[in-house]
């Protein structure tokens, strides 16, 4: 991704050095399922992929209401992160670039509706976060809080979908931004709110269906970033679409499930399929269009 040369938003409130990062919660190392004492490590796993990597509503688990620069750069390098206070850094230039790019592309999405876009503000934390939608630690992942309209994002989580999910690369990162923007467009657009209601009317299969249908509009409002950025900013590199894709690929309720558990149960999906997520995510990429992005109005996710 060329991100270089990028406007770096403004909207980014680092509160790293406040967080307990001794209270986030690691993946293990490796992958053969091995137990420990007590509560068995499996379990953790299951618990915490679950969490951390589906982009859980965060009102879900918290009971609140709202839901995933260094001095020199090469041209589009890959910020690595988690390498120490210089990738750190490193690391916070990237995510202010591409929220930057965000904020110009929505900005010009919505003066075609003939309405002000409202930035969202992007907090960067460590181990646990406390935000309007409750206190939040980092095992959750990513996640947008509709009540401070904030995305909430420690940058460990990108360590863990290169090592634990096989999604590496700098567009693999800028796709979970741009998702978790697209919950912003959502609660602009109040989408948020009427699914939210209609889930509190809903028992709990059509609940999980209508929040499928509110992440994979996500995804392909994050397509849609990608094209209107491509067309005015030539943002990307070859790869690039390839990264987004093996992101949303590894982070399927299907695959998820499967991995954790060995087995899936589809009334219980609440971020759609790996297909389904790659799918949208094309849509928006090819279309550009708010208007292909209606998941509510499909007779096929």
């Amino acid at each position: 991704m060329r991100w270089r040369s990028g406007r770096r938003s403004t909207n980014i409130e680092d509160r790293r050095s406040s967080g307990p990062a001794g209270m986030r919660f690691p993946f293990p190392s490796g992958g053969g399922g091995k137990r420990g004492g007590g509560i068995s490590l499996g379990s953790i796993v299951v618990i915490l992929v679950l969490m951390f990597v589906f982009d859980i509503n965060p009102l879900e688990l918290l009971g609140g209401g709202g839901t995933l620069a260094p001095t020199s750069y090469e041209q589009g390098a890959e910020p690595q992160g988690s390498g120490g206070q210089a990738d750190d850094d490193e690391m916070k230039a990237f995510v202010s670039v591409v929220l930057g790019d965000t904020e110009d592309t929505w900005h010009a999405v919505f003066n075609e509706l003939g309405a002000t876009y409202k930035e969202p503000r992007l907090v960067l934390f460590r181990g646990a976060v406390q935000s309007a939608c409750g206190f939040a630690q980092a095992a959750m992942g990513p996640f947008y809080c509709p009540g401070d309209q904030k995305v909430y994002l420690d940058l460990g989580f990108f360590d863990d979908l290169r090592r634990q999910h096989g999604a590496p690369g700098d567009f693999a990162r800028a796709y979970v931004i741009a998702h978790e923007v697209g919950h912003h467009i959502q609660n602009l657009l109040g989408t948020s709110g009427k699914v939210q209601r209609a889930q509190q009317a809903a028992d709990e299969t059509v609940a999980n269906q209508l929040s499928v249908m509110l992440e994979l509009q996500a995804d392909c409002y994050a397509g849609i970033w990608t094209n209107r950025a491509e067309r005015a900013r030539q943002i990307l590199e070859e790869g690039d679409i390839e990264e987004a894709l093996r992101a949303a690929n590894a982070i399927g309720d299907d695959r998820l499930q499967k991995q954790s558990r060995g087995y899936i149960t589809p009334d219980s999906f609440t971020h759609g399929t790996s297909e389904q997520r790659m799918r949208w995510f094309k849509r928006g990429l090819t279309t550009g269009s708010l208007e292909s992005c209606n998941t509510f109005a499909t007779n096929s996710l």
